[in-house]
């Protein structure tokens, strides 16, 4: 253990942050059809929410549920309030310089949308690039795909090394002055990776383009400061961060979100509206057009102030002691082959383990896992070119939490170790 993880074991005296948050989860009180504690490793897909979450949402609903910004009544002026103070929740924890640079969105995936459409519709051409990877989500494909076909821009794609990790030389080789956007993911959601984002951003502003991070699987594991990060837009999704689905953010520089055409027409979003044209407000509200997702909102600044309570540097300390101790519990199981680096490789990589099973189909595996109370994901996990790339059509995904527990990591080896001996023998 390293001096910074026994400062975060140390913090609270002996006790684990299992031992210490993990009652504030009542999802996982419940037990298997067997009577066996639940264990849920689908973290990465979707985080379970606390006590203090859910009191949030229930508080609004039954105490200050009123539309926002529009009503002189005292429940529009409250709910107005949680609203708002959600959005300058949002912008302390990734330190960004104003709450008007966050733009709340129904989801990551539509954040990039947003900016696809609007920065991407006014400002990319034919002949212009946007630079990806083959390791990004199918959010992080899709709607540059889109934006090709309308703009005849043309997209390009960083390879991934032997290790699983994005291959320096292949972007650099492919980082050009047509360059106009780079978008990348910050933790694979499969490989586990940690991107080099500060090396990235520094040869994407100096080839002359932007820079987009998505954050998705990076924001409830560890600090992230816009400020010193240097990006130009980074998106987050609220039921990543331990809270509502429904819910998520883009920010961007402010200059950038003033330059920008609007995403979305409505309510809210304009300042005046005439029979032949319309003029904006104001951000971030320029973006945000309709009734909002309001309890969500507030939902999710309920969930960044409990993560921050929890603390991310104890948090990633944690889950990084958890990680080491799933690759070698898998590592054990013969024909188990792990993607992407090993914690020993990169030891800031992301809380989760996909693997391959040799001979074995991962649905099979998490079907019967399943059976025994222990939630796995399986499946392309929203990211097919990366498995064409490995040659599968599917994978297997545990993914952990800081309440997640070294008992439960033995238990779900155990009961993978049993299952692969079971599908091979009946195979």
């Amino acid at each position: 253990m390293t001096a910074t993880q026994q400062s975060a074991s140390l913090e609270h005296g002996s006790l684990t942050l299992p031992e210490r948050f993990r009652s504030d989860f009542p999802i996982l009180e419940q037990s298997s059809s067997e009577g066996r504690p639940l264990i849920y490793l689908d973290h990465a897909a979707t985080s379970q929410k606390p006590r203090q979450v859910l009191d949030a949402l229930l508080h609004y609903y039954a105490s200050d549920n009123a539309n926002v910004h529009r009503g002189a009544h005292q429940l529009s002026a409250r709910a107005t309030e949680d609203f708002e103070a959600a959005r300058s929740s949002t912008a302390r924890f990734i330190s960004a310089a104003s709450p008007r640079e966050i733009v709340f969105t129904r989801n990551a995936s539509e954040a990039i949308n947003l900016v696809a459409r609007s920065w991407g519709d006014a400002n990319l051409r034919e002949g212009d690039e946007v630079l990806l990877s083959v390791m990004e989500h199918h959010s992080n494909l899709v709607p540059w795909q889109l934006l090709a076909q309308r703009t005849g821009c043309l997209l390009r794609y960083a390879g991934i090394n032997e290790s699983g990790e994005l291959d320096l030389d292949d972007f650099h080789s492919k980082l050009t002055d047509r360059t106009r956007l780079i978008s990348l993911v910050h933790i694979s959601n499969v490989l586990g990776c940690c991107n080099p984002l500060e090396q990235v951003i520094s040869s994407g502003h100096a080839a002359g383009s932007l820079v987009l991070v998505d954050a998705c699987q990076s924001l409830a594991h560890k600090s992230i400061d816009v400020s010193t990060l240097d990006a130009d837009f980074l998106v987050g999704s609220s039921h990543k961060l331990c809270g509502p689905t429904g819910m998520g953010f883009l920010w961007a520089r402010e200059a950038l979100l003033e330059a920008m055409p609007p995403f979305l027409g409505g309510g809210e979003m304009i300042e005046d509206v005439f029979l032949d044209h319309s003029t904006w407000a104001t951000l971030p509200h320029k973006f945000e057009a309709g009734t909002p997702a309001i309890g969500e909102a507030v939902g999710m600044g309920a969930a960044i102030s409990y993560l921050q309570e929890v603390g991310l540097d104890a948090i990633q300390a944690w889950e990084a002691e958890l990680t080491r101790h799933l690759f070698v519990r898998l590592h054990a199981i013969d024909g188990v082959r792990v993607l992407g680096p090993t914690p020993e490789q990169q030891p800031d990589r992301g809380a989760l383990a996909t693997f391959l099973v040799d001979g074995v189909h991962a649905n099979d595996i998490a079907e019967l896992i399943d059976a025994s109370g222990i939630c796995i994901r399986s499946g392309h996990h929203c990211c097919q070119p990366l498995h064409r790339h490995f040659g599968v059509t599917a994978s297997a995904r545990a993914s952990l939490s800081f309440i997640t527990t070294m008992e439960e990591i033995d238990r779900f080896s155990e009961e993978l170790a049993s299952t692969v001996s079971f599908l091979r023998a009946n195979s």
